[in-house]
């Protein structure tokens, strides 16, 4: 199977079936779509269920972004592996370019794109958001086509943090030496709305992440100036 999809979602049927629709628009048939709903009280599954092959429905108990994308990953048989958020949409496009990077590059790990943020229709207060007018170079899980090697070789996403899971993983590759580029090409659109899982996050669990990417690589460095091979 040439790619794999995969869609976290917790509480959010008002947005996933355009989330979806966004996907399935532009993949082929040797695609997989894989939807984790992380026990949701809504109708989040049951409307993702009523699209069909190839989008699979996983339901399971509520463990939090990094456990639901984790749960994804592993069922994951692509040879590449993307995601979106249930909340966000994918632009025309992404794949085949970003399929296309990979493709003409086997040296790369992982193609990320810029990303355009939208205030949501059904946000009753607009004055509480500040929206960047621009498209911003986006390193963010959306965004990213990455080989299921590279992948694996940096592991799964860090749970137990309510934000930054994916800032997490993206320093773990950088230190595990993972090969990206950023294509100019608009790719992905953040719906923002007030119940975003970076905007309900907390500043320790940034602080968090800051911290142990500091330890490792002090750890790494310390490892290198002892002579001794630096712990994967």
């Amino acid at each position: 199977m040439r790619l794999s999809v995969v869609i976290p979602a917790y509480n959010t049927a008002r947005y996933i079936a355009e989330a979806i629709g966004s996907v399935l628009a532009q993949i082929d048939p040797d695609t997989e779509v894989i939807v984790v709903d992380d026990g949701s009280n809504d109708d989040t599954a049951a409307i993702a269920e009523r699209f069909g092959p190839p989008v699979r429905v996983i339901r399971a108990a509520h463990g939090g972004i990094g456990a639901t994308v984790n749960r994804g990953m592993a069922e994951a048989r692509g040879a590449r592996i993307a995601a979106i958020d249930a909340d966000d949409r994918w632009l025309p496009g992404k794949t085949a370019l970003q399929l296309a990077a990979l493709d003409g590059d086997p040296s790369l790990d992982a193609v990320f794109g810029h990303v355009r943020q939208f205030l949501s229709p059904d946000v009753t207060e607009p004055a509480r958001f500040a929206i960047p007018a621009e498209p911003m170079p986006g390193l963010i899980r959306g965004a990213m086509i990455v080989r299921r090697e590279a992948w694996e070789r940096v592991g799964p996403i860090e749970t137990g943090l309510a934000a930054g899971e994916f800032i997490s993983w993206y320093a773990r590759a950088v230190d595990a030496g993972l090969r990206t580029r950023m294509l100019p090409d608009l790719v992905y659109e953040r719906r923002v709305h007030g119940n975003n899982t970076a905007t309900a996050g907390t500043h320790d669990d940034y602080l968090r992440v800051v911290k142990a990417t500091m330890d490792r690589r002090r750890a790494r460095l310390r490892q290198a100036a002892a002579g001794e091979t630096p712990a994967e």
